[in-house]
């Protein structure tokens, strides 16, 4: 079992940044992929960008250039950094893991355990 907490969503204006972190309960460097979706009410959950142990990124195409995803394995934490928001940004941001396989990473059902959420709201 691995225990996810995600911290720092809050109410930011369009052209602000946010940083979201996500705590793991068991060594990061353990978990071969840490990944963040995003949800809106009546929407399926979205990928936004998953990292791998060994190093390797990838981003929705919703994201890339603006938000930048990191993990320190000294304090078994993930961060999203997210720059340029946009109201289109605005969604409750969950952090998730996963262990194996690399493929469908940008499939929620794939990942094995997840966090609460963090509540991200960019105004225009």
């Amino acid at each position: 079992q691995v225990q996810l907490v995600e911290s720092g969503g809050r109410l930011v204006q369009a052209g602000g940044s946010l940083r979201l972190s996500c705590a793991a309960s068991k060594p990061t460097f353990r978990i071969d992929g840490m990944g963040w979706f995003r949800q809106v009410p009546g929407k399926e959950r979205e990928f936004v960008a998953i990292a791998w142990s060994g190093g390797s990124t990838y981003y929705a195409d919703s994201v890339k250039g603006r938000f930048t995803i990191s993990r320190d394995n000294a304090k078994n934490t993930v961060y999203l950094q997210m720059n340029s928001l946009k109201p289109e940004d605005t969604a409750v941001y969950y952090c998730a893991a996963r262990y194996g396989s690399r493929s469908r990473y940008g499939d929620w059902d794939s990942y094995d355990y997840w966090g609460q959420g963090t509540q991200v709201t960019v105004s225009s």
